[in-house]
């Protein structure tokens, strides 16, 4: 019950954080690495412009993108440590997320591609098979913990006292291209999600997002 809440929270707050963050991103449409900065020849990538129907508000207004992304991060923080507790009381993460060292075996691997490719994607017993736990890892354990590492980051007022965290990142424009790529690896994420849902029974996994029934 916990992981559904959350599931849905976290897609609202996710929404907001990308469509306000695109708007952000119009005020600067350039990212750097390291020293460099603010000059759009030093950038390694000149983003395009978002058009106002895909940005928070839909039109280009920095200070309100600003309290929308910073308001809803807060929530998103919030509850991405609840989760992560939730997980570790009730080993969801554990039982059905984690990867056993006997899961890492090419012939289970590719057989499984074989399964993907022919649309067949559920495992026995209703578990997630080697895929489905590789990604969920990779978004848990890495993109929406970095997501809030790197707007930290990226935030003058944090600099003080994680100065040590910015440097590791290479610098605060390094956290904010790290902050962009992991956005837009989230939102690669969710089409691939939205897709897989469709193709493996649309009423049955709504149902099973809803209702907690994996039958």
């Amino acid at each position: 019950m916990s992981t559904r809440l959350w599931h849905w929270m976290n897609f609202g707050c996710l929404v907001i954080l990308f469509m306000s963050g695109l708007n952000i991103s119009n005020a600067h449409p350039w990212l750097y690495w390291g020293d460099a900065g603010f000059l759009p020849e030093e950038a390694w990538i000149s983003v395009m412009r978002f058009p106002g129907w895909a940005t928070i508000p839909d039109y280009y207004s920095l200070a309100p993108a600003r309290d929308w992304h910073l308001s809803t991060a807060w929530l998103y923080a919030i509850g991405l440590l609840f989760i992560w507790i939730s997980m570790l009381i009730n080993r969801h993460f554990r039982r059905d997320i984690a990867i056993r060292r006997r899961e890492w075996n090419w012939t289970a691997i590719k057989e499984d591609v074989r399964n993907h490719l022919r649309f067949k994607f559920d495992p026995e017993e209703g578990k997630y098979n080697f895929f489905q736990k590789l990604s969920y890892g990779l978004v848990y354990v890495i993109l929406l913990p970095l997501m809030i590492f790197t707007g930290m980051a990226i935030s003058p007022g944090w600099e003080p006292t994680l100065g040590w965290m910015i440097e590791l990142m290479g610098g605060r424009q390094s956290a904010r291209s790290l902050h962009f790529l992991a956005a837009w690896a989230l939102f690669a994420f969710f089409v691939l999600h939205v897709a897989l849902v469709f193709v493996s029974g649309p009423l049955g996994q709504l149902r099973s997002m809803i209702l907690g029934d994996r039958k």
